[in-house]
């Protein structure tokens, strides 16, 4: 990659840091919420609800703009959209100082909702945008990068966030905090994001558009490799989402764990972590190394990146001792990376079918074993956005951005699809809601499967998708 498209692409992946920063951190805002406001457990649930609610939203009003008007970011550029994305996020952070002047849960929930639409806006420009910087055959592994650093804001989002909250970094939430406590953090990140407006709006970053005029009509819903990408996207952050979302149900089982409240963090953070383990390792891909170092390379970062994991959760004073029990998971992730061979459909089929595999295994086994086998799940998750997102706009030329509007909103899967999961928990234990994402799984290893005779169809390849 040319120094300046280098150059480039880090600028842009630093957006992708502040979504995990900011996502992750709810987890730590919903308990400060439930106690500070007395809310019951489905209340406090609403912060998660606001949040991913906010992409579908955004996405949805974007899509409505292209069709009655003119796709906006083909007009003005997707550097411009990217800058506007943050001043909103903006808007939303300082929007936490007034809400908790007033005391007020609805305003803090109004106030995520609006940084959420920031995010969405962001979301549209920015996956394309990395998959445009640079050789078109590479995009996913590009997202895979993008990613990697999205899942470094989800490891020290939380530890930071607690500390500037509780005065430390434990994993307990023993230390009371006022609602108060929210707005010097919220100051700062609004700060965060104007500085990086600027930042982005002075950097030299290509000014992409499409200088094809868009009908005004739903276009790129005429390619199957998007509709059908939407229910992907969909079902890739319920199933991501979920997984871990019942986890302190599944943990609080005694065939399972059988443990308390207060040490289920240490497992939520592993399983978060994992996505970090697949994506750091992806990201090798983006820089041209010779094709053995390559190899050895990408073998180690796994190992690297679960050494991260474990630093992480030591200084926050967890118990890491049952880590190593995760070690041969990460190893048989290590070997089903090489196997990928980096494609994209491969990669998402593969990948697709040994999660559902092992999502049965934790059903039908207990213990570690199970426990595991579940959190494993986002050993695979984590390259699976850049292979289903750039397997859904190739060939999609004017209507890019329209699809990519399409596809964030799909983000709500992650609104809806563990409350489904949180129903069967309710009706029926803990342990059997997981076959909610043996079938999410199985579709997105029918969708991997049907790309390619879409392709083939089309007279492109799945496996070397180009982006228009």
């Amino acid at each position: 990659m040319k120094n300046s498209r280098l150059s480039s692409l880090i600028v842009l992946i630093t957006v992708f840091f502040f979504w995990g920063f900011v996502a992750a951190s709810n987890g730590i805002l919903i308990p400060l919420f439930k106690e500070d406001f007395h809310l019951t457990q489905f209340q406090s649930q609403l912060v998660d609800l606001c949040f991913y609610a906010a992409y579908f939203i955004g996405s949805l009003l974007y899509f409505i703009i292209t069709i009655a008007w003119e796709d906006p970011l083909n007009q003005i550029g997707y550097k411009k959209g990217l800058v506007i994305g943050l001043l909103i996020s903006a808007l939303g952070a300082i929007g936490f100082v007034p809400a908790a002047n007033a005391h007020s849960y609805p305003l803090l929930l109004a106030s995520l909702f609006v940084i959420g639409l920031g995010f969405a806006l962001q979301q549209i420009v920015a996956n394309p945008y990395v998959i445009a910087l640079g050789n078109r055959s590479t995009g996913s592994h590009r997202l895979s990068l993008a990613g990697g650093i999205n899942s470094f804001g989800t490891t020290i989002g939380p530890v930071l966030l607690s500390y500037a909250l509780f005065g430390q970094i434990s994993s307990s939430f023993t230390p009371h905090a006022e609602i108060e406590a929210v707005k010097m953090p919220s100051i700062i990140l609004c700060c965060m994001f104007v500085v990086f407006a600027l930042i982005l709006s002075f950097s030299k970053l290509p000014p992409i558009t499409s200088h094809e005029k868009t009908e005004r009509t739903p276009g790129a819903l005429k390619y199957p490799q998007l509709t059908l990408g939407m229910l992907a996207i969909f079902f890739y952050v319920g199933v991501e989402v979920t997984i871990q979302s019942n986890l302190g149900a599944l943990l609080k089982l005694p065939e399972i764990k059988g443990i308390s409240t207060s040490q289920i963090s240490t497992f939520i953070s592993l399983y978060w972590g994992s996505l970090m383990i697949g994506r750091w390792r992806g990201s090798v891909t983006v820089f041209n190394l010779p094709s053995k170092a390559r190899n050895i390379i990408m073998a180690i970062i796994p190992l690297v990146a679960f050494g991260v994991i474990c630093a992480v959760n030591y200084l926050r004073k967890t118990d890491i001792s049952e880590y190593e029990f995760y070690i041969p998971f990460v190893l048989m992730a290590i070997v089903m990376f090489f196997l990928g061979q980096e494609k994209p459909a491969r990669t998402l089929i593969l990948f697709s079918c040994i999660s559902a595999v092992l999502m049965i295994l934790g059903l039908v086994t207990s213990g570690n074993l199970a426990l595991f086998s579940f959190i494993s799940g986002g050993l695979y998750c984590s390259i699976m956005w850049p292979c289903i997102f750039s397997l859904a706009i190739a060939g999609l030329g004017k209507y890019t951005t329209q699809g990519s509007s399409l596809l964030i909103m799909m983000i709500l899967g992650g609104a809806l699809i563990p409350p489904l999961q949180g129903l069967i928990v309710d009706n029926y234990g803990a342990h059997i809601s997981y076959v909610v994402p043996v079938f999410c799984f199985a579709y997105l290893a029918f969708y991997g499967w049907r790309v390619r005779s879409i392709f083939k169809a089309q007279g492109m390849d799945a496996d070397a998708i180009v982006f228009e």
